[in-house]
């Protein structure tokens, strides 16, 4: 293989992490010409509703999917965080690269810290994860939703529709925007996305020339921290229906994982934390998940999968 064709979208930070990702394979094989196919997903188009509402983050993968099987393109860049617990059959994760800061930021014009926002103050998100954490330790706020690219989100919030939003610490530095984040909220009070903050890789599963090509961009204890944090999620049958957060980290030979399921409509959280051996991310997930399960996690679950009536704006 001469040239590879990586599938991205075209937001900003999605062109950011291709780019990224291509410039670490040059690198590593400094004869390979690599190329990017730019494309447009359903996720990216239809901003008048919640994922959610419209089918969920694997909107953000379907269309780069579809290249690949069509053989226009030869893999995907992705925000591990938005592809799906379990990949469509005929795929793999060719690499998943160093984590960057997995925390959420607290973005404001005004106010320092979520502390500081005032009784009845507008912050903006579409997840229902960072919903139910912001109900959970502010009851007190009006929660709107928020969709759009970075860029969008930050225009939104400096025309004075909302009094913070929050957004990924990660994709506010890959864009040079760390000014902008005013508070990290951060483990243990505060948890992200599974796998937030990490790059992946997919291909087709038997293409064994491109994931050749990217075994030298593998991660292993990001792999290690990520694979444990989608597990707990694949257990827990989590999606963007259900307000589910996760974070791993490494602590030597020994795999520390924190869950939690939210509930937007009243703040409830129920949080569950494990340790594991590090070859064994998958059966620390699943742990973690049994013991979220095992203290009420499965009633919030179940009102997640129900018609969305939550007490904040859409």
């Amino acid at each position: 293989m001469t040239t590879l064709r990586i599938a991205t979208r075209k937001s900003p930070l999605a062109l950011w992490q291709t780019e990224h990702v291509a410039e670490r394979l040059r690198a590593c094989h400094p004869q390979l010409r690599v190329e990017l196919v730019p494309l447009s997903t359903r996720g990216d188009e239809v901003l008048d509703r919640s994922l959610a509402a419209i089918g969920g983050k694997g909107l953000f993968l379907k269309e780069l999917e579809l290249a690949m099987q069509r053989f226009d393109a030869d893999c995907a860049v992705h925000s591990l965080k938005d592809v799906p617990m379990e990949l469509e059959p005929g795929f793999a994760l060719a690499a998943i690269l160093a984590r960057a800061d997995h925390a959420d930021a607290f973005v404001s014009d005004r106010y320092p810290d979520l502390a500081a926002l005032p009784p009845g103050a507008r912050v903006g998100t579409s997840s229902l994860r960072r919903q139910a954490q912001l109900r959970a330790r502010r009851p007190d706020l009006v929660l709107r939703d928020l969709r759009g690219n970075v860029n969008t989100r930050l225009a939104k919030l400096d025309a004075g529709d909302y009094d913070a939003i929050v957004l990924a610490c990660a994709g506010l530095q890959r864009l040079g925007l760390d000014a902008r984040i005013r508070a990290r909220l951060d483990a243990p009070h505060w948890l992200p996305a599974p796998a937030q903050g990490a790059i992946a890789v997919e291909c087709r599963a038997g293409d064994a020339a491109t994931l050749a090509l990217f075994a030298p961009l593998d991660d292993a204890p990001t792999r290690a921290c990520v694979e444990a944090e989608r597990a707990m999620n694949r257990a827990l049958h989590g999606s963007c229906h259900v307000p589910v957060a996760a974070f791993a980290r490494l602590d030597g030979a020994r795999l520390h994982l924190q869950g939690l399921v939210g509930s937007v409509r009243d703040g409830r959280l129920v949080r569950a934390e494990d340790t594991g051996p590090r070859e064994a991310p998958e059966a620390l997930g699943l742990a973690v998940a049994e013991r979220l399960l095992a203290q009420g996690a499965r009633a919030l679950i179940a009102a997640g999968a129900e018609p969305d009536t939550g007490p904040y704006e859409a």
